[in-house]
């Protein structure tokens, strides 16, 4: 996987990575379409549709706002790609005729709307199955298997499906590499042929402690028993750089130390489409950051229970 994630790099940004992601994303779009038709119409997808769809404040209560709020402004780092760069490289390459706030509008929206689709597939066919919705992203082989049993054609459908799942994923790791690979050729001047070699030789010798935690190092267990040595390295990306990341760039953009308020606003303004709201500075300056560090932290008490500890020491 790493070896072929570089290489379609090594092919150049519009030759490689914008012609092989453009044209598995559309394949996957059309296929998780048609799978919506055929979940919502299963028998007894009615419950699951009123599951997913009409929200239960209680729950919020139940599970405390702040763990709510935080799981979703984590959802939202981590699918947008904010926080360590891979969409900041992409912006970088957005031509000065399109604006960026228009197309983070964009982005924003479609990303949106896939995550929606793929709701419309799942809950339904959960409540047709009997399916407990709860079981997290292993539901994806439990009950799709049953939507592609049930329709017209399934294993060619559930054949295409798996498929283009595998690219999107594929996608994904296709913009961490070329973010790393351009970082290199920026920063050292370096060929992109060059970028793509160091780099290689870097992640597979950085991915061997994951790899040796479920094995040689498995007694390893920074967070208690059954944790990994992936545990820890998620922790580190999820809890750390992605809120820590975010709120640079958030400095960075309004500090004076770094672009500036007006410097943004003309970077950001350029080309057609929707401009950025000027109106917005007092919140992008000073109230974002507040929310990101308080996320930041918010990681750190689920992780730990500070909050518990710190009340169990005064007591």
């Amino acid at each position: 996987v790493v070896l072929i994630g570089f290489g379609v790099c090594s092919m150049g940004l519009k030759n490689g990575v914008e012609r092989i992601t453009k044209v598995m994303m559309s394949c996957l779009l059309v296929v998780i379409l048609c799978l919506v038709v055929r979940s919502v119409t299963l028998p007894g997808a009615s419950e699951g549709l009123r599951f997913y769809l009409m929200p239960d404040f209680s729950k919020i209560s139940e599970q405390g706002a702040g763990t709510v709020i935080y799981a979703a402004m984590g959802q939202a780092f981590f699918t947008l790609s904010l926080g360590i760069g891979a969409m900041a490289i992409f912006g970088s390459y957005i031509g000065r005729d399109r604006s960026l706030t228009g197309e983070s509008i964009n982005i924003t929206l479609l990303d949106t709307f896939v995550a929606l689709m793929s709701g419309l597939v799942i809950f339904p066919a959960c409540s047709a199955f009997q399916v407990d919705p709860g079981q997290g992203p292993g539901l994806v082989f439990i009950t799709l298997p049953n939507i592609f049993n049930a329709m017209p054609g399934g294993r060619l459908w559930g054949s295409l499906f798996f498929m283009f799942l595998t690219f999107s994923a594929f996608s994904t790791i296709i913009a961490v590499f070329e973010n790393i690979v351009s970082f290199a050729m920026d920063l050292w001047h370096w060929p992109r042929k060059k970028a793509v070699l160091f780099n290689i030789a870097a992640i597979i010798l950085l991915s061997m402690p994951c790899v040796l935690g479920f094995n040689l190092w498995s007694d390893f267990a920074p967070f208690g028993a059954g944790s990994t040595i992936q545990d820890l390295e998620d922790f580190i990306i999820s809890n750390n750089l992605l809120p820590i990341g975010s709120l640079i760039y958030l400095l960075f953009c309004t500090s004076r130390y770094g672009w500036g308020w007006k410097n943004f606003l003309a970077e950001a303004d350029q080309g057609d489409g929707i401009k950025f709201p000027a109106w917005t500075r007092c919140y992008v300056s000073y109230i974002l950051p507040l929310i990101v560090l308080v996320i930041f932290l918010q990681g750190y008490n689920e992780k730990f229970q500070l909050l518990n500890k710190l009340s169990a020491l005064f007591h």
